[in-house]
């Protein structure tokens, strides 16, 4: 996989400070990443990835931090603080406060085989650590077993938007989707256990697994597939 660019040595060091802060007062507070993560609405996982310098720190998890810190936002991020100063004095001086956009903190999933993608609806835990080397992360809620995969063959490949070529990672959310048409969905051959990726398609009564490709042919959905998850979101590759 393209590992991730680094972020600035400006926001790396931020992230160093406030990590650097957490390390000297955790045993004090008795705190964990895992009670930031659940006082931010993330993972542990994105909690390290701030606290590591993988991503740059937000207002959002900045204030969250500083609150259970006990500290000032300004003691690890003058610049943050600065930002969530000129919010609150925008807001206190009008009688009209700016409406903040919609804002989903990115999660991470799994990225796993398709082997265990066709053995995952057998299971009924989250994913335990460890169980794949590499996380991706989405803003997308796959739910708490979601999991992505890697395109594999040609099938889904077009030569008009969408398209997801061989190697394109998607984003499955394998419980509490609904079975609408002209979506994206991955199928298990109740048989064979062979799992495949296509689009969703309703005709006269009858569903159809198609193929974005037109050198492939279209399977009805006659009872020897079942749906196993909607896919919810995919990355571009080879950028």
């Amino acid at each position: 996989m393209t590992k991730k660019k680094p972020i600035a040595p400006a926001l790396f060091a931020e992230c160093q400070a406030a990590h650097e802060l957490y390390l000297s007062k955790k045993n004090a507070l008795k705190l964990n990443q895992r009670k930031i993560a659940d006082a931010a609405g993330i993972t542990p996982v994105s909690v390290n990835h701030y606290l590591k310098g993988i991503n740059a720190l937000n207002a959002r998890f900045a204030s969250v931090l500083a609150k259970l810190l006990n500290e000032p936002v300004e003691s690890f991020s003058p610049r943050l603080a600065a930002e969530i100063e000129g919010m609150a004095a925008t807001s206190g001086h009008s009688n009209i406060s700016p409406m903040l956009q919609p804002h989903r903190e990115a999660r991470e999933y799994p990225l796993i085989s398709w082997v265990a993608a066709g053995e995952q609806i057998e299971s009924s835990v989250c994913y335990p650590t460890g169980i794949a080397d590499d996380w991706l992360s989405s803003t997308e809620n796959a739910g708490p077993r979601g999991y992505w995969l890697k395109v594999k063959g040609k099938s889904m490949t077009s030569d008009t938007p969408p398209s997801f070529p061989e190697g394109t990672p998607i984003l499955i959310r394998p419980e509490g989707f609904d079975l609408i048409s002209g979506k994206f969905y991955i199928a298990r051959h109740t048989v064979s256990g062979e799992t495949t990726f296509k689009q969703y398609n309703l005709d006269a009564g009858v569903g159809y697994l198609v193929p974005l490709n037109p050198e492939y042919k279209a399977v009805a959905l006659d009872g020897t597939w079942e749906i196993i998850g909607r896919a919810i979101d995919a990355k571009i590759t080879g950028m």
